[in-house]
């Protein structure tokens, strides 16, 4: 079973859809970055699109249920009511005050992906060590929502607007941070280039 748990395994299990979705869209060597250089420079996946590199980090967001009685679950920690807020890391760690990944960030793209999975986190790291096929099969996504955001003009343009939005202090593996939550229409008139694919895991589950 994945030692993996709250964020950290929500990250991991979007991650894991997430390139299964790059791939059936025709993106070729399509990698996972594991090391600790690529974790410092805020990018998780390395692939080429149309011929060119890129780069991708990817925001596993659990803000997407609309069950109201999974909702109210204490156990379905990655099944929270949907929001049209994205949350964007400004402080990484409150204590050491690492910058958050929208400041260290060198990936090309933002890959946000709110996903509801409907199983505990137990069930769900147990899941994490199958193949493909039974990882696919069994996953509970119920919603799910992708969006592609160009990191350099979403970096551009939260220098300088972040500080609009209140600071909200969240524990990420065990570590506090702060986040700020941003109206999707606020970031979405200001930074070109957003694109809403919407849901990918039923084209993905195969």
């Amino acid at each position: 079973m994945s030692s993996a748990r709250g964020n950290r395994l929500l990250h991991e299990a979007a991650v894991r859809i997430v390139v299964r979705y790059l791939k059936t869209t025709g993106c070729t060597d399509v990698a996972v970055c594991a090391d600790a250089m690529s974790e410092a420079q805020g990018i998780d996946i390395v692939y080429r699109r149309d011929g060119r590199q890129a780069s991708a980090k990817v925001k596993a967001d659990a803000y997407a249920g609309d069950d109201v009685a999974k909702i109210a679950r204490r156990d379905l920690s990655f099944y929270r009511a949907a929001t049209d807020l994205y949350g964007i890391e400004a402080l990484a760690d409150t204590l050491t005050r690492q910058p958050g990944w929208i400041q260290r960030s060198q990936a090309d793209e933002l890959l946000y992906y709110r996903l509801a999975i409907a199983q505990t986190e137990e069930e769900v790291a147990a899941l994490m060590d199958e193949p493909d096929d039974v990882f696919f099969s069994e996953i509970a996504v119920e919603r799910d929502d992708l969006r592609v955001i160009p990191m350099r003009a979403l970096q551009s343009w939260f220098a300088s607007a972040g500080e609009r939005y209140a600071p909200r202090p969240v524990l990420t593996d065990g570590r506090p941070s702060w986040h700020r939550l941003v109206p999707e229409s606020d970031l979405e008139s200001a930074v070109p280039g957003v694109q809403r694919i919407g849901s990918i895991f039923a084209r993905v589950r195969g």
